[in-house]
């Protein structure tokens, strides 16, 4: 059905095998930053009418492959679907970032939430998923994602991005069982989106638990990693006789790394307050490493890019099991040029590095 893969080096370097040189791809590589998705947003009309366009979600999603030689190309949509599809009424504001018309805030709420079926309700995911790999032609493997069952919730129940996190910290102190109820009802439903998007098409799926980190330990085990766990158990980890290598990512996660690499994930994302070869060291070589350059540094001159980028080469260290990336999205006013340079870098400078390990 679809193309043989001709790179796989990201999938390789998530199985920990090796490599001719070090795999990098971006979070938020299809993006502003693009002037040519700029074009394309603005020809949607907004951002879930670009979402919800297959053909126009292939575009952007190929967009930077036209430019860099990316390893992997990621589905082009958005955290926050599932809850769209749960009937909370998702929009954005300019300036302000996704909110919801109804919240997943009480008893009677979080029980009238339905459970999407992935086909049905989220069609346009899975018909972008198809023919992103379709049009992909085996170049790059494709990346599908979710966010996580706490990450979305901190959406639902406080109706939009926050910076305090009052309202689900509220219920999760006052009402855990109520915040439990609607993290299971999350979990069942990202099991079944993500394996639909496996089954369309995606080699491998990221989860993104961006804001795990405003929690203590302890309430991060219960109300995050347990979840991420579920989910891991539940998705498919074999298919069509090919293994799906999972990541996960949680920003601020430093403190709980060896937990998350022990879920039985196949990678563990870093953020940039992380250094790599510490965290290889805390958790051994039984998962890969994604990360972790400051998406700031994509601001400096290309000579100091690529001093980051063999910085966080050397810290690493020899031996199989590195996807560069960055230590979070890259920010929307950075010039397409610096991104070259980035790339290049990582390619240049591992291949000296892959061929030692």
């Amino acid at each position: 059905m679809f193309s043989k893969i001709q790179n796989d080096r990201y999938l390789r370097a998530l199985r920990r095998q090796p490599v001719d040189r070090t795999p990098v791809w971006m979070m938020r590589q299809a993006g502003r930053y693009l002037p040519e998705y700029r074009a394309v947003r603005q020809q949607a009309g907004d951002f879930m009418q670009l979402c919800r366009s297959s053909e126009l979600a292939c575009e952007v999603t190929l967009q930077p492959l036209q430019r860099f030689p990316l390893d992997a190309a990621i589905l082009f949509s958005d955290i926050l679907t599932i809850p769209d599809a749960m009937g909370l009424g998702l929009y954005f504001e300019t300036g302000e970032g996704p909110k919801f018309e109804r919240l997943a805030d009480t008893p009677a709420a979080i029980a009238a939430l339905p459970l999407p079926d992935p086909v049905d309700d989220l069609g346009y995911v899975m018909d972008a998923v198809k023919l992103i790999r379709h049009e992909l032609g085996g170049r790059v493997p494709l990346i599908g994602f979710t966010g996580s069952p706490w990450t979305l919730a901190t959406y639902m129940v406080e109706g939009g991005a926050t910076k305090s996190f009052t309202k689900i910290k509220k219920m999760m102190f006052s009402e855990p069982a109520l915040l439990h109820q609607l993290l299971e009802k999350l979990t069942q439903a990202v099991v079944l989106y993500v394996n639909a998007q496996i089954e369309h098409g995606a080699q491998s799926i990221m989860i993104f638990d961006t804001w795990g980190g405003v929690l203590t330990e302890p309430c991060y085990q219960a109300f995050s990693l347990a979840y991420m766990q579920k989910i891991l158990a539940g998705i498919h980890r074999e298919y069509n006789g090919e293994h799906i290598p999972v990541t996960l990512f949680t920003k601020g996660g430093g403190l709980w790394l060896e937990q998350i690499a022990a879920t039985g994930c196949d990678g563990v994302g870093l953020d940039w307050t992380v250094n790599i070869g510490s965290a290889r060291r805390r958790i051994g070589q039984h998962v890969a490493l994604q990360g972790n350059m400051d998406p700031a540094t994509l601001y400096a001159s290309p000579a100091q890019i690529e001093a980051a980028v063999q910085t966080i080469l050397k810290d690493f260290g020899s031996g199989p099991g590195h996807v560069f990336n960055l230590g979070h999205g890259i920010h929307p006013d950075v010039d397409p040029e610096h991104v070259h340079a980035f790339i290049e870098a990582v390619h240049r400078c591992s291949q000296q590095v892959c061929v030692e390990r």
